[in-house]
């Protein structure tokens, strides 16, 4: 869900700050948070993102924040909503930290603070097994699902003759596709891949777009899944990230990912531009990754 770079303007004492304040030092105590001792984290209950079970988060971002709890030994608040309340959760400061397998994008970056990544992704077209639609031209003219909120569907909007239905949940709109009322489902890939591995009676298919269209950026390009903090607690940001980097230099990732059908180097090498250096990272920052093991 990545986002072009129509204008680049960061100041070099911008960066250095940045750079500062995404640092990971180690923590004489915990961050402050919403509610003292606590960690309340908004998330929508789609799976493989986050859930909530026996008192611990669950699910492929669920698992990662629950170790962030763990590390700063803190109890997690689940607040389950929406998508579209999850971002505003966030600014207004209910919450400390959204989930929901969110891309990043700049205009993103503007309003939170964003958590370098927890993996990457593709884009694509959710179907029924009848079609092997791979192209953003195979849309036109087609009914078209996609979830409230979601950075590309400006985008979606551009193809010709797509007739488009927002639903505030993946669940609504994979029932309306499996009913036929609309032809095609643009949803969070992990969310859509993760549910027809479990259904194979619903007969769907997911295809990543082949698409690299330079005019549909946040559609076809690399995306990167994060978590979103407010502005003005840059200690949890940092106390986050410094969670994420030890995953990823561990690999630990790609094993957690494992349980939930992730397997493939996709979701953790990245390929394609990093469009986050010089904008919310310092300009040499480099996209962490995790080859498979050999």
């Amino acid at each position: 869900m990545n986002e072009p770079l129509s204008s680049r303007r960061p100041l070099a004492a911008a960066l250095a700050a940045l750079a500062l304040a995404w640092a990971a030092p180690a923590f004489a105590q915990a961050p402050s948070t919403v509610e003292k001792g606590r960690f309340t984290v908004a998330f929508t209950g789609d799976m493989p993102g986050t859930g909530f079970q026996d008192g611990r988060l669950i699910g492929y971002d669920g698992e990662i924040l629950q170790r962030v709890a763990d590390a700063l030994q803190l109890k997690v608040t689940p607040a389950l909503m929406e998508w579209s309340g999850t971002i505003a959760s966030v600014q207004s400061r209910r919450v400390d930290v959204m989930a929901g397998t969110m891309g990043w994008t700049e205009q993103r970056a503007k309003i939170m603070a964003l958590s370098d990544p927890i993996h990457y992704f593709k884009n694509g077209i959710t179907q029924k097994d009848a079609t092997n639609w791979t192209r953003l031209k195979d849309l036109e003219g087609k009914k078209v699902g996609t979830i409230t909120g979601f950075s590309f569907i400006p985008e979606l909007r551009k193809l010709n003759g797509v007739q488009l239905s927002l639903y505030d949940t993946s669940d609504a709109a994979m029932r309306d596709l499996i009913a036929g009322r609309i032809d095609a489902l643009i949803g969070d890939p992990p969310v859509v891949q993760y549910a027809i591995s479990r259904n194979p009676a619903w007969k769907l298919r997911f295809n990543a777009f082949t698409d690299q269209n330079p005019d549909f950026p946040l559609l076809t390009g690399l995306g990167q899944v994060v978590f979103g903090l407010h502005k003005d607690n840059p200690e949890l940001a940092r106390a986050v990230n410094a969670e994420i980097a030890k995953l990823w230099q561990g690999c630990e990732l790609r094993r957690i990912g494992k349980t939930y059908g992730l397997v493939q180097d996709v979701w953790y090498v990245p390929v394609g531009q990093n469009f986050r250096a010089g904008v919310d990272r310092p300009a040499d920052w480099k996209l962490p990754g995790c080859k498979a093991p050999a």
